[in-house]
C-alpha cells in the first residue's frame, strides 16, 4: 500500500504496525538488489510495537503512523553506524539526524540503511565496498545515484518511501532510472543536521517514493528549520499559494542539447503536449545563458576536499572513481572558487528572471534511461557519452540554483523503466509542484508503474 493508506490503516487500528513492517522485513529479507547495507529487523519490529501500543491507548501515533522507511547510509540514526558507503568511515551515531528524529517523531519505523555511491560523490551506485545496487527493472543496469539503493527499494516496494540526498541530482536520476518519484527540495527547507555533507552548499535531503502524495507526506514530516543547522533557513518565506494549470516554460537550449537520447526528448514533446490539452500553458523559454556544469566542478570540489582532505591525504581507501574525483577536487584553488560562486549569482539571477514570466520550468528528468552496471559510457543516438553528464544533464544545474523540482515517470510511455519529466519551481514553490504532480497523477499523465517481473525475489 502507499505510505498514506498504510498510516490510515495503523492508525485506525486496522492493520497493526508490527505486520505491516514484518512483511517490508521479510521483502527485503527476499530480495537480490543489494539495495541495504543494513537492516534493522529486531529495533524496526519493536518500534511498529510501540506504535500499536499508542493506537491501543487511542492516541494518534502521527500522520506516518507505521509507515516502513528506508534511510540513506548517510543520515545518522541514533545507535546505528553511519557508512556513507566507504571503506573506511565507521560513524557510530550518537544522535539521529533531525529529519531522522522528525519522520519517527511522525510515526515511521526505520527499517535499514540504503546502500549508495561511495560517499554520494557519484550517479551509478556502483560501490566499491558493498557491491552495486541493481535495478529493479533489469539486474545488469544501475538504478542511478548516489541515492540508488533507497529508489530501488521503493521501485521493487520493499518500502514505500525512502529517504536520500541529493547535491547535483541524486533523488532524483535514481528516482528516474527506477520508474518512481522523487522531490528535491529547496536548499535550507530540510535541515542537515547528522547527515555527512558532500557539498554543504548544495547539498539537500528528499524523500523518493511511488506517489507525490507519499512524497509529500515525507517532506511534511521533515520540514522546518533546525537551530543546529547553519544552512538551514530559518524565517523562510511562507511556501507560495499552488495553483494549477500553471505556466511551464521550456528552458532553450538547455533542453535539446547536450547528451540527451532522442527517445527522451520525443517522450519530454509527447508530455509537453499532453500538458496542453490540459490546458497548461506551454511556452519557450530562451535562456542560452542557463546551462548546467559551467564552473560546478569547482563550486562543489572546493567544498569536497574540505571534507576529504584529511582522509585522502592520510591514504585511506578509496574507490577508484571517487578517489580519483576527491583528487581533482583537491586542486581547486580560491581563485577558481571565487569565480564559480560568480557564476553561481549569475545562473540564480537568469532564474529569478525566468520565474517571472512562467510558473516552473520543464526538462526531462535524465537524458538517457539505463546504463549498464560496469560501464562508464551510456549510448546516446548510437554515439557513447560518459555516464556523469548524461545523467545529470537536467538535475546539477537545479542545485546550483537551490530551487525545489519534482521527478515524475510517465504514464502510457514505452520504456523499462518509463522516461521520466523534471519540474522545476522558484524557490518555496514545493508546494505547487505536489498540486501539479497531484494533477498530473489525477489525468494518467504521470504515475509509478512497478516491473511486473520480480527477478530480485529469490535470487
Amino acid at each position: 500500500m502507499p505510505a498514506n493508506a498504510i498510516a490510515k490503516a495503523v492508525r485506525a487500528a486496522e492493520h497493526p504496525a508490527v505486520e505491516v513492517v514484518g512483511l517490508a522485513l521479510e521483502a527485503i529479507d527476499a530480495s537480490d538488489l543489494n539495495a541495504f547495507t543494513a537492516v534493522h529487523p529486531e529495533r524496526a519490529l519493536a518500534r511498529a510495537a510501540e506504535i500499536d501500543a499508542v493506537v491501543a491507548r487511542g492516541e494518534d501515533p502521527g500522520p506516518m503512523a507505521g509507515v516502513p522507511i528506508a534511510l540513506k547510509d548517510l543520515i545518522d540514526h541514533e545507535g546505528e553506524t553511519t557508512t556513507a558507503g566507504s571503506g573506511f568511515y565507521r560513524h557510530e551515531a550518537e544522535a539521529s539526524a533531525t529529519v531522522t528524529e522528525r519522520l519517527e517523531a511522525a510515526g515511521a519505523v526505520i527499517v535499514g540503511r540504503t546502500n549508495l555511491h561511495e560517499f554520494a560523490y557519484g550517479f551509478s551506485s556502483e560501490n566499491d565496498w558493498f557491491g552495486p545496487v541493481r535495478n529493479p527493472w533489469d539486474p545488469e543496469t544501475s538504478p542511478g545515484g548516489s541515492s540508488g539503493g533507497s529508489a530501488a527499494a521503493v521501485a521493487a516496494g520493499l518500502t514505500p518511501v525512502a529517504i536520500g540526498t541529493d547535491t547535483g541530482g541524486s533523488v532524483r536520476v535514481p528516482a528516474a532510472l527506477c520508474g518512481v518519484m522523487a522531490l528535491k527540495v529547496t536548499h535550507g527547507a530540510l535541515p542537515l543536521t547528522g547527515v555527512l555533507p558532500l557539498a554543504a552548499s548544495l547539498d539537500t535531503v528528499g524523500p523518493i517514493g511511488a506517489s507525490v502524495q507519499d512524497l509529500n507526506l515525507g517532506f511534511r514530516a521533515m520540514r522546518g528549520p533546525d537551530p543546529a543547522d547553519p544552512w538551514s533557513v530559518h524565517g523562510a518565506p511562507m511556501p507560495r499559494a499552488a495553483h494549477v494549470p500553471l505556466r511551464l516554460g521550456v528552458p532553450r537550449p538547455w533542453v535539446g542539447s547536450g547528451p540527451v537520447d532522442r527517445p527522451v526528448l520525443d517522450a519530454f514533446d509527447r508530455f509537453l503536449a499532453a500538458a496542453e490539452d490540459l490546458r497548461f500553458e506551454v511556452v519557450d523559454v530562451d535562456l542560452p545563458n542557463l546551462a548546467p556544469f559551467g564552473r560546478l566542478d569547482d563550486l562543489a570540489g572546493a567544498q569536497v576536499a574540505r571534507v576529504h582532505r584529511e582522509w585522502i591525504t592520510k591514504g585511506r581507501p578509496y574507490g577508484e572513481e571517487v578517489g580519483a574525483r576527491v583528487r581533482r577536487a583537491l586542486e581547486v584553488g580560491v581563485d577558481d572558487l571565487v569565480d564559480a560562486l560568480a557564476w553561481q549569482s549569475a545562473m540564480k539571477d537568469l532564474a529569478r528572471r525566468a520565474f517571472t514570466d512562467v510558473d516552473l520550468l520543464a526538462t526531462p528528468s535524465v537524458g538517457v534511461m539505463t546504463k549498464t552496471i560496469g560501464v562508464d559510457e551510456v549510448s546516446v543516438d548510437g554515439s557513447t557519452a560518459g555516464y556523469r553528464p548524461a545523467l545529470s544533464w537536467f538535475t546539477a544545474l537545479v542545485n546550483v540554483l537551490g530551487t525545489p523540482a519534482i521527478s515524475l515517470p510517465l504514464v502510457d510511455e514505452d520504456g523499462s523503466p518509463p522516461p521520466s519529466v523534471q519540474l522545476v519551481a522558484p524557490w518555496w514553490a514545493e508546494e505547487t509542484l505536489i498540486a501539479v504532480g497531484r494533477r498530473l497523477e489525477r489525468e494518467g499523465l504521470a504515475g509509478t508503474r512497478h516491473p511486473t517481473e520480480p527477478w530480485w525475489l529469490g535470487g
